[in-house]
């Protein structure tokens, strides 16, 4: 398994392997080519994909601002999973924060993906039930669920 930045044009394989995963939350507009360019661009050396024999067959974006790091859209392709490579990709991830001097990072995950919920507590992450998570619409887009 090879590791590597991602870059533009494994926006295809990427958002395949998006679709193939239960649980995750996409939008017509963030998810899109032209929201992911404007990602990696932002992010060139935070995100990464996982390689096997030329499969893209893991991806995370991640991003800061500076002072916080943000983890989203993790993901392993479900035939490959178990085999280390989601923590591979975070452990890589992290790395890239602590090179850019982040002290600290976040994440939101479904309540209903339970998968997904239990590997982030493997991995250290700690569920914060003193805050409420809030956001609002800019524009309208369409969202679904995998």
């Amino acid at each position: 398994m090879k590791i590597r930045n991602m870059t533009i044009e494994d926006y295809e394989k990427v958002y395949a392997l998006w679709l193939s995963c239960k649980g995750m939350g996409l939008n017509d507009i963030d998810d899109s080519r032209q929201g992911i360019e404007r990602y990696l661009k932002r992010n060139p050396d935070t995100c990464f994909v996982a390689e096997e024999d030329g499969k893209i067959v893991g991806a995370i974006l991640v991003g800061h601002d500076g002072r916080r790091g943000h983890i989203s859209h993790t993901a392993v392709h479900p035939e490959y999973r178990h085999q280390g490579i989601g923590k591979t990709l975070v452990e890589t991830a992290l790395e890239s924060l602590k090179k850019h001097d982040i002290a600290k990072v976040n994440l939101v995950v479904f309540k209903r993906n339970e998968g997904g919920n239990a590997f982030w507590e493997s991995m250290g992450f700690t569920e914060r039930e003193d805050l409420n998570y809030r956001n609002r619409n800019l524009v309208e887009f369409t969202r679904f669920d995998t």
